[in-house]
């Protein structure tokens, strides 16, 4: 509100407007916020039956061009599913930039995974920029080995001092059984 009544006032003075862009730190008391943030994840995994070994269960989240501030990270937190203790290799976590099996340049990130909480926590480093579609690659050792839904809650975190958080929703993972 507070840009609009300057502009009003410089309009109404008849002096030239010229006013920077507020950035994102800026945008609420100090926080970094997306101005116009990601509003959806998406979740494919190519092989989806119990046990399948060294599966890749790519989370795909579109930046938009308008964010008003770079990808800094995203927690994603399994929320539902028989299994909750099949291992991930942390380690071999990425990211690149587009879809699955249309891989742009990669990503540098870390990594982290807390097991009792069943969350990772990844921080791309230098953020991702708006305008950017980012897939980013969980390595679990082996799918579930419960046939079940799976879901991951997954929040957006913009660059920049004490960013607040976008929820993006629930990505779903179908783990079928081989047997019947």
């Amino acid at each position: 509100m507070a840009v609009s009544w300057v502009a009003a006032c410089l309009a109404a003075s008849g002096a030239p407007m010229v006013l920077p862009a507020p950035s994102a730190a800026e945008a609420v008391q100090g926080r970094s916020v997306f101005l116009n943030p990601p509003w959806r994840v998406e979740l494919i995994a190519y092989y989806n039956t119990a046990w399948d070994p060294q599966p890749d269960y790519n989370f795909i989240v579109e930046v938009p061009a308008d964010a008003g501030a770079p990808l800094g990270g995203l927690t994603i937190q399994q929320t539902r599913g028989s299994d909750w203790w099949f291992p991930y290799y942390v380690e071999r976590t990425s990211a690149f930039v587009g879809r699955p099996r249309a891989e742009g340049r990669k990503l540098p990130l870390k990594a982290e995974f807390h097991q009792q909480q069943r969350r990772f926590e990844i921080r791309f480093d230098p953020p991702v920029p708006p305008g950017t579609t980012v897939t980013t690659v969980l390595k679990p050792w082996s799918n579930p080995d419960q046939a079940d839904v799976y879901m991951f809650a997954v929040t957006a975190w913009p660059a920049g001092p004490n960013p607040t958080p976008t929820p993006l929703g629930y990505a779903t993972l179908r783990i079928y059984s081989l047997f019947y």
